[in-house]
Parts: C-alpha cells; sequence; structure tokens
C-alpha cells in the first residue's frame, strides 16, 4: 500500500491528543514558513508559492513576495504560475485513465494510434514515450523548434531525422515523446489533450484557477517570469541583475509543458490523485514505477514523473522549468508543491526539507 488505510489513518489520530496533534501541525508550519522566507532571501527569488498536503489534507498553503516586480504586483494564492515540464505528471494520469478505461494499452507501440509515423519510429511503445526512453530525435534544439520554424516546419524536420538508440536501450529526455502522447490522448479520448484534462482531472480536482499558456498569451494573473543568468550582451564580470524570462510553449508542446496553475490547485490535484478519485491503486502503482531499460536497468523516470526514490520512501516528482516542482512521499502520507517566478530556483532541491518537517523520512529497521 502507498498509504495506510483511511479506518487506520483514523484510529491512529483518536488515539493522540488533539493538543499534541495542532500543536505539532502549527509547529511545521511556521518552521516551513522561516524556512521559505529564508530560501526566498538567499536565492533572490521574486514570487513564490508554497502548499502541503498531508493524509489528504492540506495543511498549508501560502504566497509570497511579488508576482510583478517593475509593478509592486504581490503574490496571492490565485496568482498562476507555469508547471513547464511538471505539466508531464498530468499528462501520464491521462494516459494511466485512458488505459484503465480500455481506450489505450500502454505496452502497445504507438503506430497502433498514429498512422503517419516514420517507419523506424513505429515500434515504440507508449509507455516508453511516457519514460523517455523512446530513443527518437527531440522536436526542440538550444534555439526552440528544429528549424526555427512553425510547429509543422517543425515536425517535418524532427520525422527527417534518424532515430537515436533503439526504443528501450537509455534514458534521454525528450519532448518529440510528449507531442506524440498529446496526439494519442486527443485520438483515443475524441477530444483535445487540453479538454481531456479539463473534464478528466482539473474539474474533477476543482482546479478552478489551471489553464494553458506561455509568456506571449494574455492569461490573467499570471506571474512574470524572471531570472538571474546573465544575458548574451552582458560583460563576463558584470554582476546578476533580475531581468525578464520568455517561454514559448506552442500547443503541440503543451502536453510537456502548458500548464498554468496554482499551488492550491495542485495540492487539490495530488489529494484526488492519492484517493483514488483520478485512478484507482493498481494504477497509480504501475503509473509511479520506473521503467525498465531493455537491460533490466530501471529507468529514472515512471509514467510521466520522475522517480526521485524507488524504496524505501518512494518519492515520485513534478519538475519544470527549474523554477517549479511538486513531490509526493506515498508511504509518508505527504506532498509539497513550491511555484516559483525566478528561472534557477530549483524548488526540488528544497523541498524535501519542508517534507521532513511534516513526517520524516521512512528509514530501513
Amino acid at each position: 500500500m502507498f498509504r495506510p488505510t483511511l479506518r487506520v489513518v483514523l484510529m491512529l489520530i483518536s488515539a493522540l491528543p488533539f493538543t499534541a496533534i495542532s500543536a505539532s501541525q502549527d509547529q511545521a508550519n511556521d518552521q516551513t514558513r522561516r524556512l521559505i522566507r529564508q530560501i526566498m532571501l538567499e536565492q533572490r527569488i521574486p514570487g513564490l508559492q508554497v502548499a502541503v498536503v498531508k493524509q489528504g489534507q492540506i495543511v498549508l498553503s501560502e504566497a509570497y513576495g511579488l508576482a510583478n516586480v517593475e509593478n509592486g504586483v504581490l503574490a496571492s494564492r490565485d496568482t498562476r504560475f507555469p508547471l513547464n515540464s511538471a505539466t508531464k505528471a498530468f499528462t501520464g494520469v491521462a494516459a494511466a485513465q485512458l488505459a484503465q478505461e480500455g481506450r489505450l494499452d500502454l505496452d502497445a507501440p504507438a503506430s497502433r494510434y498514429l498512422d503517419d509515423l516514420p517507419p523506424a519510429w513505429r515500434d515504440v511503445r507508449v509507455h516508453q514515450l511516457l519514460a523517455h526512453t523512446s530513443g527518437l530525435p527531440d522536436i526542440l534544439d538550444a534555439n526552440g523548434l528544429l528549424g526555427a520554424g512553425s510547429e509543422a516546419q517543425a515536425w517535418a524536420a524532427v520525422t527527417a531525422q534518424p532515430v537515436e538508440a533503439e526504443p528501450g536501450q537509455r534514458f534521454a529526455y525528450n519532448q518529440t515523446n510528449y507531442v506524440l502522447l498529446a496526439r494519442i490522448i486527443a485520438k483515443q479520448s475524441g477530444m483535445p489533450y487540453e479538454r481531456f484534462l479539463a473534464t478528466g482531472q482539473f474539474s474533477s480536482a476543482r482546479m478552478a484557477r489551471t489553464t494553458f499558456g506561455d509568456s506571449y498569451d494574455l492569461i490573467p494573473d499570471a506571474a512574470t517570469m524572471y531570472s538571474l543568468a546573465p544575458r548574451a550582451t552582458d560583460a563576463a564580470d558584470a554582476p546578476s541583475r533580475l531581468s525578464h524570462w520568455f517561454y514559448d510553449i506552442p500547443p503541440s508542446l503543451w502536453a510537456g509543458g502548458g500548464i498554468l496553475t496554482t499551488a492550491d490547485d495542485t495540492a487539490r490535484w495530488l489529494v484526488a490523485l492519492t484517493e483514488g478519485r483520478l485512478l484507482p491503486e493498481t494504477a497509480l502503482r504501475r503509473m509511479w514505477s520506473a521503467e525498465r531499460l531493455v537491460d533490466g536497468r530501471a529507468g529514472p523516470w515512471a509514467g510521466g514523473w520522475p522517480v526521485l526514490r524507488a524504496s524505501p520512501d518512494l518519492q515520485v516528482a513534478g519538475i519544470g522549468g527549474a523554477r517549479s516542482a511538486f513531490v509526493v512521499y506515498p508511504e509518508r502520507g505527504v506532498a509539497v508543491v513550491v511555484l516559483t517566478n525566478l528561472v534557477g530556483a530549483n524548488p526540488q532541491q528544497f523541498i524535501p526539507r519542508i517534507a521532513d518537517l511534516y513526517a520524516p523520512a521512512v528509514t530501513v529497521p
């Protein structure tokens, strides 16, 4: 089991004095607040949202700092932050839902559902797309879409390239995988990818502030993104300064990084997921199990989720844009969401410190 049954949890809680539980919870919340303020100061993070889930309840949800620095706009719990690549976890849930309904076989080749793939791509399995073990070439390069043209031109360019490895031979993070998954999900669900997520996940989890887009879209209450990285025109010894960071995620890449949301919405989604309202436990187990390569080694990803630790103390995550992350600790009954507007904040690196305040790491006797 990923976590104790509700009955066992209630029995354990009832055996403890209420004042002790409240005091412990309040202490963890206060320690988290101090830690967040310290990290924001040290890393010069302009704005941040944090939410903590414990045993199916959101026990802390707060916003700090500025959503927009130049205009002094405060970050609030309603501010929308981009998830970027953490969106892939939602795509993993969508694929698992279709599999649960019998509309998608995760072990089948992608060519069963898409008939316009290059011959060299046709043996790639759906689960290999989810776990980045497909061996396919990437539709993005250092300058963005291949060829720096339209989405159609980039697709023509990537399908003309040779594969980089045989399916299942190695892990290689790749956006082409999620372009294909969006198409598969749309075809098997009978609706656009974003509508299937809205009906199958956002609505069920009461994610009223969640949408899709990027820096170029006019999205109300969206946080402005910043970076401390030097500009190309800066002198080598120039001091770091806060600058705008623009990100471009066209609709064909939304399955890999297009969601904008809040920590509240993300926490509600994690509650719905771990309580079985989006997937049954057997499907959750499979989705959170690390993909095996053909040589038997475990890869670093499962079905849309990075696996930070397999056992003991399973830890799975959504990590995006070096500025947003959520980590789930199923065996502890804890999940932590941190969304920021600073590229390079890398909240996945300090989320474990927050999680430990609410439930210490599971150790082997």
